[in-house]
């Protein structure tokens, strides 16, 4: 049996991580974490009496295999280290951590032999149009991300467009040759070496996000729709059975599948 803490058990994801962990037949949830929350009886959320419930990461005792993490940017960093110190094999879904931080996390569970995983994005259809980009950027030279958020989502870009975008810089090994430099009210949105992401913030958005490529007579637009958040939880549910064997931290989802 897999036992399972939630970070942020009790927001939009971290409810849904928590049902995905009590309807499988081989997880189970030993806690649920949030630094916000003052009543820490588990039944009250509707949790078995036997989770335990903490809102000072310090005060975290319970042994555990995993750790699922659907918090806030400014505390994912902080809660991972706080997991591959203890042992306990993370998997991250809370964006906004910068490049430094996930190589240092990285370093840190690989010095462990621990498995883990910082996905920008755990839903299928987002982590393979990812995968499908990085493929067409060695073909095209130019190109550029809109994303698209409910008016809810506090980081932008979307950490899942900031990856589709290092993905096809990879790929293509170079900077992006730039375009209208002359833009005083920013509209050409932001930028990762030379390509630009747009980035929306809209009631009626769950997580929408384009790619779109541009060459001389034809363009090719590769475009991903999220309306529920639960298809999240078949990413998050295949990272858990997969971390469970390997001793390295894992940047992606699209490195496992």
């Amino acid at each position: 049996m897999i036992n399972v803490i939630v970070s942020g058990f009790n927001g939009s994801m971290g409810q849904k991580a928590v049902k995905m962990v009590n309807e499988s037949t081989d997880m189970q949830l030993v806690a649920g974490f949030n630094p916000v929350v003052k009543d820490l009886n588990p039944e009250n959320y509707g949790l078995n009496k036997n989770v335990k419930i903490f809102n000072q990461v310090s005060k975290i005792d319970t042994k555990a295999d995993v750790w699922i993490d659907f918090s806030i940017p400014s505390a994912v960093f902080d809660n991972t280290k706080f997991a591959i110190g203890k042992g306990i094999r993370p998997v991250i879904g809370t964006s906004g951590m910068s490049e430094d931080q996930t190589a240092e996390l990285k370093k840190m569970a690989d010095a462990k032999g621990l498995g883990g995983i910082i996905a920008s994005n755990f839903g299928l259809s987002a982590v393979l149009m990812m995968k499908f980009a990085q493929v067409a950027a060695k073909y095209f030279d130019e190109s550029e991300i809109v994303e698209k958020h409910h008016e809810d989502k506090i980081d932008a870009p979307s950490g899942t467009a900031l990856n589709t975008a290092r993905l096809i810089y990879q790929a293509r090994g170079h900077e992006q040759i730039p375009h209208s430099n002359n833009d005083p009210m920013h509209t050409r949105g932001g930028d990762y070496h030379g390509i630009k992401i747009h980035a929306l913030r809209l009631p009626g958005f769950v997580a929408d996000e384009e790619v779109i490529f541009g060459g001389v007579g034809e363009t090719l637009t590769i475009s991903q729709s999220t309306t529920d958040r639960e298809s999240f939880m078949t990413g998050v549910k295949l990272a858990i059975h997969e971390i469970m064997s390997i001793d390295h931290l894992v940047i992606g989802l699209e490195q496992i599948i």
